[in-house]
């Protein structure tokens, strides 16, 4: 336990790397049939909470699906001086959204396969929305919140590095229609950004 407790103090005070990344805001406008409509800025008072390096909260439209989304990433270059994702399972509550679903779904994307994401049906009196999220660091995909929290301490011992991303997804839903019908859209939304997404992210 000594012996742990030392590699990892030696991992933390060692001079960390930060990579360079590609600012959010510059992520495409058009992604498959999803078409930016609206950018909403984050005021200064959400901003010092959050503490994020880069974000970008924008609205999309599926104009043949009649559907729209809300795509919000925060960027983190690193999380050692307390700036961490905070979760939208803490975040929305407070805003007045009542879950009735929390689970974890499983979605194919291109160039990468299967991944988990965390699956959250939220309600506000007669409003309901889905939302979809996940943390993205490095190659990886996590849906969960301790294992994201293991992978820090992993990629600072081993790589010197601690940065990630918050990937959200808000899709309000339709009154009577299936929730399916609107995780298999949401799935397409994506699906269209998966990949262009990431390649904003350090390798």
């Amino acid at each position: 336990m000594l012996l742990l407790q030392a590699v990892a103090m030696y991992g933390f005070r060692r001079q960390e790397v930060v990579p360079d990344h590609q600012e959010l805001q510059g992520l495409a406008r058009q992604l498959g049939n999803w078409t930016a409509t609206e950018d909403f800025p984050i005021d200064k008072e959400t901003m010092d909470v959050l503490k994020a390096d880069d974000t970008v909260n924008r609205n999309y439209v599926n104009y043949s699906a009649r559907s729209s989304a809300n795509l919000f990433v925060a960027f983190f270059k690193s999380q050692r001086a307390g700036q961490t994702p905070h979760s939208p399972k803490n975040c929305l509550p407070g805003t007045g959204w009542v879950p009735t679903i929390n689970d974890i779904v499983h979605l194919d994307v291109p160039g990468r396969g299967t991944i988990e994401v965390n699956r959250y049906v939220i309600q506000k009196g007669d409003a309901k929305s889905l939302v979809l999220y996940w943390y993205q660091s490095r190659d990886r995909v996590i849906a969960s919140e301790y294992k994201a929290k293991a992978y820090v301490v992993a990629d600072a011992l081993r790589y010197n590095r601690s940065d990630t991303a918050l990937v959200r997804v808000v899709m309000p839903l339709v009154p009577g229609q299936p929730l399916e019908n609107s995780e298999k859209v949401a799935a397409d939304f994506i699906r269209s950004f998966y990949q262009p997404l990431r390649d904003r992210f350090p390798s």
